[in-house]
């Protein structure tokens, strides 16, 4: 007491600040503070102060707390304020503030939380854990596998059990896939979120490799179909770290219990199909969730109706769409190979690599994050699906041509053209081979006009050399302008020393050589 009337005549008489007060009395300013707002409180001023003895003082400035009944200050229920807790923004302290609004006589801030942690640790390990409504979804495989027999072969397959269980309510779900690659590891989140007909905001998974490319402990490379499943959905995937089962305790405990009371009680069903499994786990998984708990009111559906599902997050218009995502370097042809067929991208990304997605009834690359070509999905293989403008001009300009189009120009232009063309594409074993040439052809049209070129097919038809080099020189020497003269066609002797006549092959046997 010495010390507080020290405070108050340094405040009161001598004028001095809090903070001065403080420092004179080597206490701290919120103790000086605390000291004087008390005093004024109890409606003292320093001559009353001075006056009164220490016991009496104090008695003043500290008076006891008042005598409350046993039931004039109720007990919280705890198990609600654990489910308050678990709505988003909620705190220990506005809970109790709101307890106070209700009993302004009831326990203390730092009573009602000693209470509340005293309760927490008679509750099961399980049900302790603090979890957001709509905060997380833990999901992994369990290590028991569903043998199903094949009817036709008797064939056993053992199917693997996907687990998903939600942080705040508990809510599990359970279906059966062959395997545990990346198509039935993306299609069972896509149809665990329909069947919760929403969305949480983190996923948290183990480290599998369908899911993470490579597992790191402070950044973790998701597989590129993951995080596009993560970006549909609007959800952060979140892995747990490597070889820290606690991370992930709640999947860990759902398995364990999926194993238990799911699929333990069907060890002796036999199952003929996938479907019988994902029915008989959709029946065993309802009782489940229907079950009340032991320690905690409600069931897990009943948490997940009333706090989970109002928190989620709701689900996208559209489904997401599988897509398989690969890396491919384009070819000198401007075209990727994938799955055996060949797309093309534009020429200028030959030699680079590019991300395909490959989707069931498309097939998209994509060059530093940018989509640079679409095609639908095609199973040909050998075969080509490309698009013009990928090409380069003049690959473009030469693709629009056929042998039928060379030869309608070839006969609008004239009959010797025409000829030549004809000539020209004949003698190729595939006439694409004899494009090129026609074309040049065409453009010596261009060059030289239409009527040389008419005079100068004909004089190489004349020649026997309807070849393009030879249509070329004769319009470069103007061979096409000098009038044709009639050559002198030389006379053969019909009878000479080294001629054969007919009877000399009529003669020889068969098989004798020639």
């Amino acid at each position: 007491m010495r010390k507080i009337r020290e405070v108050l005549r340094l405040v009161w008489v001598c004028g001095l600040t809090r903070r001065q007060a403080a420092q004179s009395c080597g206490i701290g300013r919120t103790a000086v503070g605390e000291y004087v707002e008390r005093a004024e409180a109890a409606g003292l001023g320093w001559a009353e102060v001075e006056a009164l003895d220490a016991e009496v003082l104090e008695r003043r400035l500290f008076p006891p707390p008042a005598v409350v009944a046993p039931g004039e200050r109720p007990v919280p229920q705890w198990p609600e304020v654990q489910a308050e807790l678990r709505r988003p923004g909620v705190t220990l302290k506005l809970v109790w503030e709101e307890y106070r609004a209700l009993h302004p006589q009831g326990y203390g801030y730092s009573r009602f939380c000693e209470l509340y942690q005293a309760w927490r640790e008679r509750v099961d390990v399980v049900m302790r854990q603090e979890h957001k409504a709509g905060e997380a979804l833990f999901v992994d495989y369990a290590g028991q596998r569903v043998p199903v027999v094949d009817r036709r072969t008797g064939e056993v397959r053992e199917a693997q059990v996907f687990v998903a269980v939600l942080g705040a309510s508990n809510y599990t779900y359970a279906e059966a896939t062959w395997t545990q690659g990346l198509a039935d590891w993306i299609g069972s989140h896509v149809r665990t979120f329909e069947l919760l007909g929403s969305v949480p905001r983190t996923v948290v998974p183990d480290n599998l490799k369908s899911g993470v490319s490579r597992a790191c402990r402070y950044e973790p490379e998701l597989n590129p179909t993951y995080h596009e499943l993560a970006v549909h959905y609007g959800v952060a995937v979140v892995p747990a770290r490597v070889g820290k089962p606690r991370d992930k305790a709640k999947v860990e405990v759902g398995v364990q219990i999926v194993e238990r009371e799911v699929l333990a009680p069907l060890r002796d069903r036999t199952f003929f199909s996938l479907a019988e499994v994902n029915q008989a786990l959709r029946e065993r998984l309802a009782a489940l969730n229907e079950r009340r708990f032991q320690k905690l009111p409600g069931s897990r559906r009943e948490l997940f109706e009333r706090l989970e599902r109002p928190a989620m997050q709701p689900l996208p218009a559209v489904p997401y769409d599988f897509a398989e995502w690969r890396k491919a370097r384009v070819n000198i042809d401007y075209h990727v190979e994938v799955l055996g067929h060949y797309y093309s991208v534009p020429y200028q990304l030959v030699k680079q690599e590019v991300d395909i997605r490959l989707a069931a009834r498309t097939v998209e690359c994509f060059a530093h994050g940018r989509r640079v070509a679409s095609h639908r999905r095609s199973d040909l293989p050998g075969r080509h699906t490309t698009v013009a403008e990928h090409m380069p001009r003049a690959h473009r300009d030469y693709a629009q041509w056929t042998p039928e189009r060379l030869i309608r120009w070839a006969g609008k232009t004239g009959p010797a053209v025409a000829q030549v063309v004809e000539a020209i594409l004949g003698s190729r074993v595939h006439p694409q081979h004899g494009f090129r040439p026609c074309l040049g052809i065409q453009r010596l049209g261009h060059q030289y006009g239409e009527e040389r070129l008419q005079a100068a097919c004909a004089r190489a038809l004349e020649i026997g050399s309807p070849s393009y080099r030879s249509v070329r020189s004769i319009l470069e020497k103007g061979l096409d302008r000098e009038p044709q003269q009639a050559e002198a066609q030389p006379v053969l002797p019909l009878d000479h020393d080294n001629l054969r006549g007919a009877a000399y092959y009529q003669g020889r046997r068969e098989n004798e050589p020639c």
